[in-house]
């Protein structure tokens, strides 16, 4: 996630997420929040931007580009790269084929864009796993999605807040599969992209925390064999390799731990394990960093909110908070 020293030179790219959902109108809040923080451009559709930004604003405008070329930053206009053109707007708050499909051409266009060099970084507006479904399109998430379009990279998701930070061994998946794909190459793949994400956020020494799978991280073996048997070695390897490591730590008590300062990422076996955590602290602060990536891509810790679409009450804190951690990944101050 190093970024090229001409970064703060080009701009971010957000993504408008489901146009059904909160994203349009949380990205046009941020940008209407943030007058002089606008170095940024929407990659979406000019139509329901259009309608979300003048829904918060009537006199705010919207700048249609083809090309990041086109983009102007110093004029209080909203640029928005056309990744997909409506002729009307989706359905707010509902499922449907038209959003999934248009969600994904601006992450695709997004990516585009950040693989090209063209973009310092992306952060991702809330995408529904339900309308990708619709559209045909069978991914779980973001994460699964952004993998596949850098070309298979291993990835992990980091959630992180302004008092812990954890890295999931297994994503979107049953926990029945989960159990299954928390391997030792799992584990590894992890570790290492919790240390490197952790000294990606400035921690030059960072004191990685594993949690167990099982109940006290298997009581000995009287609750499961997985953290003798996979996750301990990986753990020692990990150790080896100059990563300081330990574990593993039972899961009910290790974030506790990370939060008073013991540890500076935990690394979490399953999604709910290491989710939980974060959310309970609130969704505002939550941010989603997709570690091993070529790019820097960032998204706020909540959904689509379908209950709340298009009530002008959506809260862009999240995304805010994203976007602030896009901009310190890429080494830019504004």
């Amino acid at each position: 996630m190093t970024a090229p020293s001409s970064c703060h030179t080009r701009p971010l790219a957000v993504t408008m997420g489901d146009p059904a959902g909160i994203g349009p109108e949380i990205v046009a809040r941020m940008f209407l929040r943030r007058p002089v923080q606008r170095h940024w451009m929407v990659v979406g559709d000019p139509l329901v931007m259009r309608h979300a930004l003048a829904a918060l604003d009537p006199a705010a405008r919207v700048r249609r580009i083809t090309i990041s070329a086109e983009a102007r930053f110093d004029d209080g206009v909203l640029n928005v790269l056309a990744s997909s053109e409506g002729v009307s707007l989706p359905p707010i708050g509902r499922i449907s084929a038209e959003s999934g499909r248009a969600a994904y051409a601006a992450i695709i266009a997004a990516v585009r864009l950040a693989r090209t060099g063209t973009v310092r970084g992306m952060v991702t507006a809330p995408i529904h796993k339900e309308a990708l479904a619709a559209a045909g399109l069978h991914y779980p998430g973001h994460t699964e999605i952004l993998a596949e379009q850098a070309g298979g990279a291993g990835v992990a998701m980091m959630l992180a807040n302004e008092d812990i930070r954890v890295v999931l061994v297994t994503i979107h998946c049953s926990l029945r599969d989960a159990i299954r794909r928390a391997d030792h190459p799992a584990q590894m793949a992890a570790i290492r992209l919790a240390h490197a994400g952790a000294r990606a956020l400035g921690i030059e020494r960072p004191r990685v925390a594993v949690a167990g799978l099982n109940p006290h991280a298997g009581e000995g073996g009287l609750f499961g064999d997985e953290e003798a048997r996979i996750i301990a070695p990986a753990i020692a390897q990990a150790r080896r390799e100059g990563i300081d490591a330990s574990g593993p730590w039972p899961g009910d008590t290790v974030f506790m731990q990370a939060r008073e300062g013991r540890f500076d990422v935990v690394v979490a076996q399953y999604h709910d394990q290491g989710l939980i955590p974060v959310k309970y602290m609130g969704l505002a602060q939550g941010v989603n960093i997709t570690l091993g990536l070529p790019f820097v891509r960032t998204s706020p810790d909540h959904g689509t909110a379908f209950d709340i679409a298009g009530r002008g009450v959506a809260d862009p804190s999240s995304l805010e908070t994203a976007f602030d951690y896009a901009l310190r990944l890429t080494g830019a101050a504004t």
